[in-house]
């Protein structure tokens, strides 16, 4: 399988397993329908013990690929301390390669605190961004890859230099090596700066969101009614006409949808009980991404991406329950 290099973030997650919390419906803010509320300054018990995890878009993503057969590997930051280490060793334990994993010297690695709200089987996350605000990109060590895919992941960036910065050096370098391109935009870089995620998209192949993020990105573009943006065919459509290849929509329990221009499939979520969802939307994106390098069809690489996603959320955690090759097929 060719090789592919997961540029983003790397953190080590603390996932606290919740039964409190009140959850709140509110369908006409479209952005965000569902909400959960805890009564200021009251105290909460687990559910069960906590779990820790390795996690991180790009590393997620890098550890799903590596385990379905491709020559992966991490793009990423992680300080100078023992949970750097630890992030690090368990990227290899994953068989991802680590030779562009970057270690800033005086800084803590990135630490997120996930609530796993087992009566809904839905999550929120704190993240801490420390290391994975340094990320370097380095377009020499970068060559030295061969790659013939990047996969850009939420990027942080800081005083020194914005994420904004790191994407257009990416698309410099994936412009001159003539590397393929799949963008998976966070919330983040979708709130802070859209119109750089509309033009990173329009050069990439393959483009992965939320239905969520899908709205964001299809309001900005303009041309639309109210009612069409909750038709995820017509999501599709609008964001495929920035000149992409492939879009794929992901929208929780609801499953995913994917349209190349010709063909548009919708694949269904597993109904199987859920622990955590987590790492869902990363282990579809290494299941889909890693059926599309191996030449597969849509259709085929949604039922791959499903499929990951359905494993991974038996589990508390990103990366336990990652299929390999003889277990997804």
């Amino acid at each position: 399988m060719e090789k592919i290099i997961c540029i983003g973030s790397s953190t080590k997650d603390i996932i606290f397993p919740i039964n409190d919390g009140v959850i709140i419906e509110t369908p006409d803010d479209i952005e965000s329908q569902v909400k959960i509320a805890f009564e200021l300054g009251a105290k909460h018990q687990l559910a069960q013990k906590r779990h820790e995890s390795i996690g991180g878009c790009a590393a997620n993503v890098a550890c799903g690929l590596a385990r379905l057969g491709a020559e992966s590997h991490c793009c990423t930051c992680v300080g100078d301390d023992q949970a750097g280490q630890w992030l690090k060793r368990e990227l290899e334990s994953n068989q991802v390669k680590t030779d562009l994993v970057q270690t800033e010297k005086n800084c803590q690695s990135d630490l997120s605190i996930i609530l796993a709200h087992v009566p809904s089987e839905d999550r929120i996350i704190f993240s801490d961004r420390a290391s994975n605000e340094k990320l370097e990109i380095l377009p020499e060590e970068i060559k030295k890859i061969g790659s013939q895919w990047i996969f850009i992941s939420s990027l942080n960036g800081n005083n020194e230099e914005g994420w904004d910065v790191k994407l257009d050096k990416i698309l410099q370098l994936a412009q001159a090596e003539n590397i393929k391109l799949i963008f998976n935009p966070g919330q983040k870089n979708i709130k802070s700066n859209i119109e750089k995620v509309i033009d990173v998209a329009r050069k990439a192949k393959i483009l992965l969101v939320n239905k969520d993020e899908a709205i964001e990105i299809v309001e900005k573009l303009g041309e639309f009614d109210e009612r069409s943006l909750n038709d995820e065919k017509f999501l599709a459509e609008r964001l495929l006409q920035l000149g992409l290849e492939v879009v794929s929509l992901t929208d929780g329990a609801r499953g995913a949808w994917g349209y190349d221009g010709i063909n548009f499939f919708h694949v269904e979520a597993s109904k199987e009980k859920v622990a955590d969802t987590l790492g869902a939307g990363d282990a579809f994106a290494s299941g889909l991404i890693a059926a599309h390098l191996k030449g597969k069809n849509l259709e085929e690489c949604l039922k791959w991406g499903i499929a990951n996603s359905s494993s991974v959320v038996k589990f508390y955690g990103a990366v336990e329950g990652l299929l390999r090759e003889d277990e997804i097929a």
